[in-house]
């Protein structure tokens, strides 16, 4: 995953608001845990496309 620093800086979980971290192929919220997947390094900030914490 090739994801530019500053967009990692500016886009925040569309749930709870929250900071993402990067981990794997995923966007990780440090809020509420939703793991958000990124597809040919674009982030897919859909809830509903979202894994849920386990």
């Amino acid at each position: 995953m090739n994801l530019d620093k500053q967009l990692l800086d500016i886009i925040v979980c569309p749930d709870c608001h929250g900071s993402l971290v990067a981990e794997g192929e995923e966007l990780v919220c440090q809020g509420c845990g939703l793991a958000y997947p990124v597809r040919d390094d674009i982030p897919v900030l859909l809830v509903d496309e979202a894994r849920k914490p386990s």
